[in-house]
């Protein structure tokens, strides 16, 4: 491993730990004595992606994750959540077993896991994966992922329309003022 600073090729390993997906280790220069760090990750066997015009192409993991950034820009999505897309994809293709993947497999991974996590995010990556001709296609995926929203937010009990806003007040509801024991009725019980 070449030294970052002076570029000697001897380093000593000064710690070691496991990370998530691979091994950290802590190295020192042997000839100008910095420190630096270096992560091993296993090597999986090259899986190549059949596009749709029959190129092929071997599967980027660094374009995926680029891929999935551009999709989550300015969106409240931590580049952890976007690494851990990364990772189950790439495991899921890995566990596959074919040593080539059709690419509108991989786009429709990135899809379902965009779809779950940042629906902006989804409709953006949508478009570029897609490639829209036309405004009418660009709203049907719109429609696709409220549909799938609802249908979601059914299922787990909650109404999709009523969403929690500001200060735990459901949106549309109007609040009324609470009425005083002298604001009831002539009658004096109780008005529903």
């Amino acid at each position: 491993m070449h030294c970052p600073y002076c570029n000697d090729p001897d380093s000593k390993v000064t710690d070691s730990r496991t990370v998530e997906n691979g091994i950290r280790r802590r190295r020192e220069c042997i000839q100008c004595g910095l420190r630096f760090t270096t992560y091993e990750r296993v090597q999986r066997t090259a899986l190549l992606l059949a596009k749709r015009d029959g190129r092929r192409e071997e599967f980027n993991r660094d374009k995926l994750t680029a891929g999935i950034v551009k999709a989550c820009a300015k969106r409240p999505v931590s580049f952890r959540e976007i690494e851990k897309i990364v990772e189950d994809i790439e495991t899921e293709l890995s566990g596959l077993g074919h040593a080539e993947i059709r690419s509108t497999i991989l786009g429709q991974m990135v899809m379902d896991r965009l779809g779950r996590l940042d629906r902006v995010a989804y409709v953006r990556y949508a478009s570029v994966y897609r490639d829209f001709q036309d405004i009418e296609s660009f709203e049907q995926v719109v429609k696709d992922l409220r549909d799938s929203t609802e249908q979601l937010s059914l299922m787990e009990g909650t109404h999709p329309l009523r969403t929690q806003g500001r200060m735990g007040r459901r949106r549309g509801v109007v609040a009324t003022p609470p009425q005083d024991s002298s604001s009831q009725g002539q009658t004096g019980g109780d008005q529903k």
